[in-house]
């Protein structure tokens, strides 16, 4: 096997099977070494990131490379309930030990699970566990035992005189009437002592008395939601999303929070993705799409916290607000080169303050270093697909062949052309022939009549109609035709014939 990670030809192999793709993300990124330098110092440092390109030259792969780079994160965050105002809910934080702390607090507080034939009988006939006529043991989720047909209602009497036959009527409509506990005492050593046995799925639940206060300790705290929980995804994507899911929300209740019927206001409490990237990465492609929502990205980066607000005013959730949720987050975003105006000066200008900007590069020199990179590449496209076979190291030729003819008839330079999105499309057509043939490899007459199959639709229309334009001229209906104005001016109509 060879590390393409380090120096090698392309003479050194026969297919793609025999290249190692790196581990590291960021060297799967073919030739943008300045960008993936610079990324490396941002993930490093936390500083923000703005990438400008055409699509398909790798913006969003350095975007998720770099929040791999990133330590895990390190807080939890929690909306608690605020019992003197339940619509203005509080920001809890908690860090790593003491997450880990609570987790091992409810641990010990969880007692012991058993099976239900060691606990006392009487105490397994009352969880509804063991009939009573015949001893045989279910889950309480079966009224009726399912050995002797008897429901197992542990104690008539204690329903009245007609416990028997109202037993009898639950059982036979999957009614039962098990407690879920059951608190009973035992004598130790001359002193006594409570024990609880719970109903927990096929096994019962033992819990003494130090388990008891811990579980009572636990439940005095204040009732709380976690929003942002300590183990997640430090890569947060929040391309084309709406202000609600963006910045949050909270739930609608139709019973207005009502402290009997409805749900309380901070259960509602729905995080943005300016939350959910806290100590992460907030990767926003096509930033310019946001509009004036870019405002909000602003002061969540200048403030590291931004509130959530029920955004409906129709909603229950209008009123319920939650203010200073942090939200410390590095901003990778990126755009195309015409879309620059469109970004926010003020945005703009915190990126540059507190990060860099870098222009993606569409072409690069045509080496034998870089014709090993494709050939990565090739490899790393046929891996991600999962349905395609290798390629043999003559259709890695063909492909870089292809990448040299792009860059001189798209970006006008000699060289490879890094626009590598649409060179992928081609490793799979070519893939795809190959499957349909039934080949082993992806062979040079694969990529040859990929070529022919997968050229962009305007392309094809131009060799089939002399230029775009004059398709378009064919195409059109009569009544566009006799249209004053349509996608073009009538009297260039002549023009498209």
């Amino acid at each position: 096997m060879i590390d393409s990670t380090k120096e090698f030809s392309l003479e050194e192999f026969e297919t793609t099977a025999e290249l190692l793709i790196p581990r590291d993300p960021l060297q799967r990124v073919i030739g943008q070494d300045e960008a993936i330098k610079i990324a490396k110092m941002a993930a490093r440092q936390r500083r923000h990131l703005l990438l400008v390109g055409p699509p398909g030259t790798g913006k969003s792969m350095i975007a998720q490379a770099l929040a791999l780079h990133l330590p895990a994160p390190s807080e939890e965050i929690r909306v608690v309930h605020n019992p003197q105002n339940p619509e203005r809910p509080l920001v809890e934080v908690k860090t790593r030990e003491e997450v880990q702390h609570e987790e091992m607090e409810l641990l010990s507080a969880q007692g012991v699970e058993m099976d239900p034939s060691k606990v006392p009988p009487h105490v397994a006939e009352k969880l509804g566990y063991r009939c009573p006529k015949c001893g045989a043991y279910s889950t309480p989720n079966e009224p009726v035992c399912p050995k002797c047909g008897s429901p197992k209602i542990s104690s008539p009497t204690s329903m009245g005189p007609f416990g028997d036959i109202f037993g009898a009527i639950g059982a036979a409509f999957g009614i039962a009437s098990f407690p879920p506990r059951v608190t009973t005492t035992v004598r130790e050593h001359g002193v006594e002592k409570i024990i609880v046995y719970e109903s927990a799925g096929d096994k019962i639940r033992v819990l003494d008395e130090k388990m008891l206060e811990r579980r009572r300790t636990i439940e005095k705290k204040k009732p709380y939601k976690v929003i942002v929980p300590i183990k997640r995804n430090p890569f947060v994507m929040a391309t084309g999303a709406s202000e609600t899911e963006l910045l949050g929300d909270v739930r609608h209740d139709p019973y207005g929070g009502h402290p009997q019927l409805g749900t309380p206001p901070y259960k509602r409490v729905v995080p943005g993705a300016i939350h959910e990237a806290h100590q992460g990465v907030l990767f926003i492609d096509e930033i310019t799409h946001l509009g004036p929502l870019q405002r909000s990205i602003l002061t969540a980066m200048q403030e590291k916290k931004f509130p959530i607000a029920g955004r409906n005013p129709q909603s229950a959730g209008a009123s319920v607000r939650v203010d200073d949720v942090p939200c410390n987050f590095i901003l990778v975003a990126a755009c195309n080169i015409q879309d620059l105006p469109n970004i926010l000066s003020p945005l703009r200008s915190r990126v540059v303050g507190e990060g860099y900007e870098v222009l993606v590069k569409t072409t690069m020199p045509d080496t034998p270093e870089n014709r090993a990179k494709y050939a990565q590449f090739v490899a790393q496209e046929i891996a991600m697909d999962g349905r395609i076979p290798h390629a043999t190291r003559d259709a890695v030729i063909a492909i870089i062949e292809e990448g040299h003819r792009r860059a001189k008839v798209i970006d006008g330079e000699k060289g490879l052309t890094l626009r590598l999105r649409e060179m992928g499309g081609l490793v799979r057509a070519a893939g795809d022939l190959a499957v349909m043939n039934g080949d082993s490899y992806i062979e040079r007459r694969h990529v040859e009549a990929a070529l022919k199959i997968a050229k962009p639709v305007e392309e094809q229309i131009s060799e089939r109609y002399g230029s775009y334009q004059a398709g378009m001229a064919k195409d059109i209906s009569q009544a566009q035709k006799d249209m004053v104005y349509n996608y073009w001016n009538e009297n260039d109509l002549s023009g498209y014939q």
